[in-house]
């Protein structure tokens, strides 16, 4: 193997440097999480799921927000590069709304006595959830052909309506679920704060990290996809000679 082939092969300088810079910022925000930010005198330790909870929530939006921009630029230009972004969003985004999904009955036992009540935003969390759940089942398990891949396209930009929706509902509705975040601010302790607000800055790395890993991925397996199509096409060539 020539140094070339080696160097090809070596993951992106800037690649590497998001993932130490992610890493660092987990490791702090878990520090912070656990061993500044004050215990809250009513929930107790089970607040500190609030630290995972509203960002993950904030990196499936980002997530989503990014499959629907890559499915609205594949629709319109048949752009393979958007169409891999609009996949890593949908997946990443996913496992994030698989995550709010887990912490937040977890935050609700202790808040307000069951795992699951059907709120206005945990409902149409669930919903947009399922939305790209088939997204991806779409995508990634049934036939890959042109018609597929423009109608799981469509089912991701429907899945962009949905994300106002889940963010005003508690207004719309007046679920239980509390209004975490608001232009007034909060009571909460200064530590609190910076924990919650370097978790943000953590997850913002650690949403981009994925998408980027995942696309490249998805890149990579599309151009494989089109050598198989055209190895296939010459094998036929052959036959006919």
């Amino acid at each position: 193997m020539t140094s070339s082939e080696t160097s090809a092969q070596k993951l992106p300088v800037g690649f590497l440097a998001l993932a130490a810079v992610t890493a660092l910022s987990l490791a702090y925000t878990l520090h912070l999480i656990f061993f500044v930010a004050p215990v809250e005198l009513q929930m107790g330790i089970v607040q500190k799921i609030f630290y995972f909870h509203v960002p993950s929530a904030y990196s499936m939006y980002v997530g989503y927000a990014l499959c629907v921009v890559g499915s609205a630029i594949y629709l319109a230009k048949r752009n393979e590069t958007a169409e891999a972004l609009a996949v890593a969003g949908a997946e990443v985004g996913t496992v994030f709304c698989a995550i709010v999904l887990i912490t937040g009955p977890l935050w609700g036992r202790k808040a307000w006595g069951t795992y699951w009540a059907w709120d206005p935003r945990i409902t149409t969390t669930l919903l947009i959830g399922m939305v790209y759940v088939a997204y991806l089942l779409l995508r990634n398990l049934g036939a890959t052909g042109e018609a597929e891949r423009r109608f799981a396209a469509g089912l991701g930009l429907f899945g962009g309506f949905l994300m106002p929706i889940i963010h005003y509902s508690v207004k719309l509705w007046r679920g239980q679920h509390p209004t975490v975040i608001t232009n007034k601010g909060g009571g909460l302790h200064p530590d609190m704060g910076m924990a919650l607000g370097i978790s943000f800055m953590a997850f913002t790395f650690l949403v981009v990290l994925l998408i980027w890993a995942r696309a490249s991925a998805e890149r990579a397996r599309q151009r494989i996809q089109t050598l198989e199509l055209d190895a296939a096409e010459l094998g036929l060539l052959e036959d006919h000679s």
